[in-house]
């Protein structure tokens, strides 16, 4: 793109407070007004393409305007838009519980649909809960989880998600659950096996079963392939059959939340796919919608379903669970998916993906781990790449790569991976519909945004 191109980031204030809003804005500044979307790219009403290297947030895996989708929603707009599910049935919602349950681990059939990750990772939760009092084991309510680790903003979620910013204000209405580390193993520079390293992380969590005492412990909750709060970060091989041993164990159930690693993003259908990781429960948002509809899911075997349905049934439920029209469009989302044969795609491409970011790690030393698996990617920043130092929060390292990529046509996505305080960082989860063509339009655009950083922030470069 010649710099005379160069999308500027104009941004405009915020309507008065007195006046009318639909919604609450993030800051004192507006974005650019959405005008359409195709393919992996989005135009604003005053002309300007953005690349989606972000999918939105991680949300939009096959592309935006599939008009094999758009079609299959406006078929069940003309028959049913909604049916409430205490009072029918919908076929869209039992074919895609059937072609899921096809695709996840054996046993994993049991399909609940929600609108989103929170209520994906709460609904998981709350199914734990219920299991362990049908099955007289009412003392276990302890859901352990990783520090950091983002769950959702529910406060059922946000008490399983290991982030300080976000849980801060909220903690005296709700019961914050006990963390072990995330497996952040590129910073501990030690001297024994990644093996080791793995093993090591994964043990924390059985002493921690132990200090809070394991007939008190429900279940673990974890990313297999970190979101938002860890940029990508994926643990040695050996910590996940460790984990699951350690579960089993102490008869613990292991939730994956795959809200963001799932449904094709990481090369495999489940980011756990990678080390054939069985989970109890799972949950799934996010790209099985695709942005075409709010879209999420619970899928647990029926061994932990029966009990329930024994007691007296689930008690929990959402107005939209199990939507005709979300689920007609879920159900064709997964068919491009398989159409385009977009897994795959999304492998091949993660694998160009990360040697370039790897190559970017070369030309900015301060970029000081890149990671992730497929097409949900990230690379973590610090000011000094002897020391680990960070970047001084205060200069906004994150947000400030975030609007230069921006003003240069390209969305990516970040957010403080230290409990949201500090510790930089940058995101890249283009839709799996990527050609190599576009991933070198991208990386050109970080390069460029990465020069501007590092003149800002003083950072070193190679020369």
């Amino acid at each position: 793109m010649e710099s005379s191109e160069m999308p500027q980031l104009e941004v405009q204030p915020c309507p008065d407070a007195e006046g009318p809003s639909h919604l609450f804005y993030l800051s004192s500044l507006r974005r650019p007004v959405v005008d359409r979307a195709e393919g992996i790219y989005v135009w604003t009403t005053d002309g300007r393409r953005f690349i989606d290297g972000s999918s939105g947030a991680m949300v939009v895996n096959i592309g935006h305007s599939n008009l094999n989708v758009l079609n299959a929603m406006k078929r069940q707009m003309e028959k049913a838009t909604f049916a409430y599910r205490l009072h029918f049935q919908n076929e869209p919602a039992e074919e895609l519980a059937r072609d899921l349950a096809r695709q996840l681990p054996q046993g994993l059939n049991r399909i609940f649909f929600v609108s989103g990750g929170s209520e994906a990772t709460e609904s998981c939760i709350k199914l734990a809960r219920q299991w362990a009092v049908a099955t007289g084991r009412s003392k276990r309510w302890k859901v352990i989880t990783r520090f950091p680790s983002y769950h959702g903003s529910t406060l059922g979620s946000l008490s399983v998600t290991g982030d300080d910013a976000l849980a801060e204000t909220f903690t005296p209405i709700m019961r914050v659950m006990p963390t072990v580390p995330a497996p952040t193993v590129w910073r501990d520079r030690d001297t024994i096996s990644i093996e080791q390293q793995g093993l090591r992380y994964a043990d924390t969590l059985e002493e921690k079963i132990l200090a809070e005492g394991p007939e008190t412990v429900l279940a673990f909750i974890m990313e297999p392939v970190g979101g938002a709060a860890t940029a990508a970060l994926v643990a040695p091989d050996s910590y996940y059959p460790r984990v699951r041993e350690i579960c089993d164990r102490y008869g613990i159930l292991l939730i994956h939340d795959e809200v963001m690693s799932g449904c094709g993003r990481t090369g495999k259908f489940l980011g756990g796919d990678h080390w054939n990781c069985r989970p109890d429960i799972v949950a799934l948002s996010k790209g099985l919608g695709s942005g075409y509809a709010p879209l999420g899911a619970l899928a647990a075997p029926m061994r932990l379903v029966e009990p329930l349905l024994a007691s007296g049934g689930f008690q929990h439920s959402h107005t939209y669970a199990g939507n005709p029209l979300a689920c007609a469009a879920g159900l064709a989302v997964l068919d491009e998916m398989h159409r385009l044969d977009l897994i795959a795609n999304a492998a091949v491409m993660g694998d160009v993906l990360i040697d370039e970011l790897k190559a970017l790690q070369k030309r900015f030393p301060f970029i000081v781990d890149a990671r992730g698996k497929g097409l949900l990617l990230g690379a973590e920043m610090v000011a000094d790449p002897e020391t680990l130092r960070p970047i001084d929060p205060a200069r906004n390292g994150t947000q400030r790569l975030l609007d230069l990529a921006y003003a240069r046509g390209l969305i990516i996505y970040g957010r403080k991976v230290k409990g949201g305080v500090e510790g930089d960082n940058f995101m890249v989860a283009p839709p799996m519909i990527i050609t190599r063509g576009q991933v070198g339009e991208m990386i050109a655009i970080i390069g460029d945004s990465l020069d501007a950083l590092a003149a800002e922030l003083d950072l070193p470069v190679e020369g």
